[in-house]
């Protein structure tokens, strides 16, 4: 089990920006900056990752009770992968409440600003899990693939509880609704895959999810 509640400093107003979908409406500069300062003292990072063995010719997870991971995206962003580390995060119950405050007082604005910086949190709070894991693996002779969630691709939504247990997301607060919303609500789950670089290799940063080869065309957040 490896707990991981480093804080963050700046929430990223170029990607609030792109998250409340605000890119051609005539929102000022400061509400941005006002909207990701108040995120900043109401997130409360946490998040938590665990380490498996891998079958990528069966797609299947070793754990106490092998988990064979169903879609062929999947699949093929973990072709080759021996281990897979499972992480959720999350920037806890706080910020939410808050903006459901100002949605009720009719401050929608500020709410919708608000909480498009709860999803960038969220999402930094993921990167930087990532530079550590990566660290980490790194000296293990371990290269990375970009994190993969469920309902990314034709990965079935369906799985969540499944991912949500083997990462262990309830030591960090984090549960599943009937209808497989995560809550607190801005968190995430998400694997990830480790495998052994050819010798000749250079070693290289893990990759972020690379919008362009994504299947989800719908997606409000998607880059290209």
């Amino acid at each position: 089990m490896s707990i991981y509640n480093s804080p963050i400093f700046t929430v990223d107003a170029k990607e609030t920006r792109r998250y409340a979908g605000l890119q051609k409406a005539d929102f000022s500069e400061a509400m941005i900056e006002d909207a990701c300062s108040e995120a900043q003292l109401l997130i409360q990072p946490k998040g938590n990752w665990e380490i498996y063995n891998y079958d990528s010719e069966t797609q299947t997870i070793l754990g106490n009770t092998p988990i064979q991971l169903q879609g062929k995206s999947i699949g093929k962003h973990l072709q080759g992968c021996e281990k897979v580390i499972l992480l959720t995060a999350t920037v806890g119950e706080a910020i939410e409440e808050q903006v459901t405050k100002s949605f009720e007082e009719g401050h929608y604005t500020a709410a919708i600003l608000l909480d498009a910086a709860a999803t960038t949190a969220v999402e930094q709070v993921a990167d930087n899990m990532e530079k550590t894991i990566f660290n980490e693996v790194k000296r293990q002779g371990y290269m990375m693939k970009w994190r993969f969630s469920p309902g990314y691709g034709d990965w079935p939504i369906q799985q969540q509880p499944e991912i949500l247990e083997l990462a262990k997301g309830s030591v960090i607060g984090v549960s599943l609704t009937e209808s497989l919303m995560l809550m607190p609500r801005k968190s995430i789950t998400a694997i990830i895959g480790l495998y052994h670089p050819a010798p000749d290799c250079p070693a290289e940063p893990a990759k972020k999810h690379d919008c362009s080869q994504c299947s989800k065309l719908d997606c409000l957040s998607r880059k290209v």
